[in-house]
């Protein structure tokens, strides 16, 4: 299981690729997420200390989510409450879901069509 904690382009699978933000990208502070994932702040806490979530510290120290943390956290609840999974095997879970993700990505740039099995 990949860390999943704070990302830099080291820990990012692949070649290190510097990325640069011509925009300042939004990001959603702790009591957001809380808010719009109705999680407890604490609870989202252990999440990115189990490495589960995302997150960077601003200049002050505080937690700061991307924009697709809620989505995220709704996840770990449905694979948690769905298939009785430990938070072990949601980390795993989560990693191979972005890796089918990123291939599947992959595959629609490559023109190679989805419905075609591989093989033939």
């Amino acid at each position: 299981m990949s860390d999943r904690g704070v990302r830099t382009a080291v820990d990012a699978p692949g070649p290190a690729v510097a990325q640069y933000a011509l925009v300042p990208v939004p990001r959603l502070s702790l009591e957001s997420v809380a808010r719009r994932s109705q999680l407890h702040p604490d609870l989202i806490r252990r999440f990115v200390a189990l490495g589960l979530l995302d997150a960077e510290r601003d200049a002050t120290g505080e937690l700061m989510f991307a924009r697709t943390a809620p989505a995220t956290l709704a996840r770990i609840q449905r694979l948690r409450a769905g298939l009785c999974l430990n938070y072990t095997s949601i980390g795993l879970v989560l990693d191979l879901l972005d890796r089918i993700s990123r291939l599947e990505a992959a595959l629609r740039r490559s023109g190679t069509r989805s419905d075609q099995p591989p093989w033939t």
